[in-house]
């Protein structure tokens, strides 16, 4: 969930960069070219105020000691970038036969056929000299005769302030940048916490924890996109659904065993009237457990599952499958049934509760006296390997006519009297511990072989697999 939460962060961080940034672009370099072009602008503009400001003298007179004195008194001309040329004296040029032939006052750059051709056409123009332009102005100083001002703009005056005017740009943009990937951050930090709320909530309902609830109101919600909100609704509808489900189903099972009281009552008495026998005894025990079972049953289905106390999970399998052959062990004994139990001499420690274990116990060998006739054999074998505990049940029976239809829950072997819920149990226990169940032929006694097996230890290197085993000196008894 922390990957997810940085992936979602950095999505809405680089969203906010890309599109920041594009509109930022779109706006900032026309501006910039724009402020380019200014400062272009402004430099032609301020050599034509130069070059006007000696219109009047020239009008006035074309001396050159007073031209040279109007000259050095502008900026341009005190900094050697203008010049005056002036007209030839004498008769006056004829209209279009070129520029003025006269003298040159000040440091003059274009070349004397721009000059001649600005002087000639009247009319003003820049062209291009080493280290910038010149802004060729002509000045009418009398009838029929021009004087040309050159106003030299350098390349510097081009671009004054342009490049702060772009520093300054780009400070703006990488600041509305900064500012859009703060805004996006603290929005996906809010989006992505309300994620992690509604996760660990579907966590803590996954592990058992049915008061865990999202919380879609208040300060903690502030900000949450609507569909957050609308899931952590559902999330809340949906685990007050579970608790209702999961009320009716404890009371459900607490009144359906409560109805097995009466005819179990009417069983006590009648075994108690059986009189001595290892039968009657048998047939007592039997009814004890199965009143204690029932009213455990009704206790643990009353029990709200925040009370239920903590059981140890782990318990020894072959010490539960010999308790359990041997209290069915009578039963076979008065029904003829041979039997054989092997390998559970030594210790096979499961990770299951001993009460689960024995019912499943309970339920495998109860299916093979209930689905065998009278007089028919059966077996139980435990064998231990390095990551697991298999279980295998047979008998000498008719077998499964339909293994896989046997494994699914409500159909079990198809006879009278069977709910098909036994074989599902033992398939759960199996699946808890990440072991399975398989249901085949014995190769012994040549019946039914239902295999049960337990993991002791997760998935990893297994040791060789053991063929089957029998202890030695295990006889089918009677």
């Amino acid at each position: 969930m922390r990957r997810f939460g940085r992936s979602l962060r950095w999505a809405m961080i680089k969203a906010a960069v890309a599109g920041t940034t594009m509109v930022a672009l779109a706006f900032l370099i026309p501006l910039g070219l724009m402020v380019q072009q200014t400062a272009r602008d402004r430099a032609f503009t301020a050599a034509e105020r130069q070059a006007a400001a000696l219109g009047p003298a020239l009008a006035i007179t074309t001396d050159q000691d007073a031209v040279t004195r109007a000259l050095a008194s502008t900026d341009a001309g005190g900094q050697g970038r203008m010049a005056v040329h002036l007209p030839a004296a004498g008769q006056p040029e004829a209209p279009g036969t070129g520029g003025p032939a006269g003298p040159t006052l000040g440091e003059a750059r274009a070349a004397d056929g721009d000059v001649a051709t600005a002087g000639g056409q009247g009319r003003s123009f820049t062209v291009q000299v080493p280290g910038g332009y010149a802004l060729l102005q002509p000045v009418a100083v009398d009838t029929g005769r021009t004087a040309v001002v050159e106003v030299f703009v350098a390349e510097s005056d081009l671009t004054r302030g342009v490049s702060t005017a772009w520093l300054v740009l780009s400070a703006v943009a990488l600041g509305l940048v900064a500012i859009a990937v703060l805004v996006a951050d603290r929005m996906g930090n809010r989006i992505v916490a309300s994620a992690r709320r509604l996760a660990a909530a579907a966590r803590s309902l996954g592990a058992g924890d049915l008061a865990v609830r999202v919380p879609v109101a208040g300060k903690q919600v502030d900000g949450s996109p609507e569909e957050l909100r609308e899931a952590g609704h559902a999330f809340n509808t949906m685990a007050d659904r579970v608790v209702q489900l999961l009320a009716a189903e404890r009371e459900l099972a607490a009144d359906l065993s409560h109805r097995l009281r009466t005819p179990l009552t009417v069983l006590r008495l009648n075994a108690a009237s059986l009189g001595n026998g290892d039968a009657a005894d048998a047939t007592r025990h039997a009814v004890a457990q199965l009143e204690r079972e029932v009213d455990q049953i009704i206790r643990s289905a009353r029990r709200a599952p925040e009370d239920a106390p903590a059981v140890a999970v782990g318990c020894d399998a072959a010490e539960v499958i010999r308790e359990r052959v041997e209290f069915w062990s009578a039963l076979a004994e008065d029904e003829g049934r041979r039997w054989q139990l092997a390998g559970a001499e030594r210790a096979a420690p499961v990770p299951v509760q001993r009460g689960d274990l024995a019912a499943v116990v309970d339920a495998l060998l109860g299916n093979v006296f209930r689905h065998t006739a009278v007089g028919t054999a059966f077996s139980v074998d435990v064998l231990a390997t390095g990551s697991s505990v298999i279980v295998l049940v047979g008998d000498a029976g008719p077998g499964y006519s339909d293994p896989a239809a046997a494994l699914k829950r409500g159909q079990g072997h198809g006879g009278e009297g069977s709910t098909g819920l036994g074989l599902d149990i033992v398939r759960k226990l199996a699946e808890s511990t990440g072991g399975d169940l398989a249901l085949g032929r014995s190769a012994v006694l040549g019946g039914a072989e239902t295999r049960l097996r337990l993991r002791t230890r997760p998935e990893g290197a297994e040791p060789a697999r053991a063929g089957r085993r029998r202890s030695r000196g295990a006889l089918f008894q009677r």
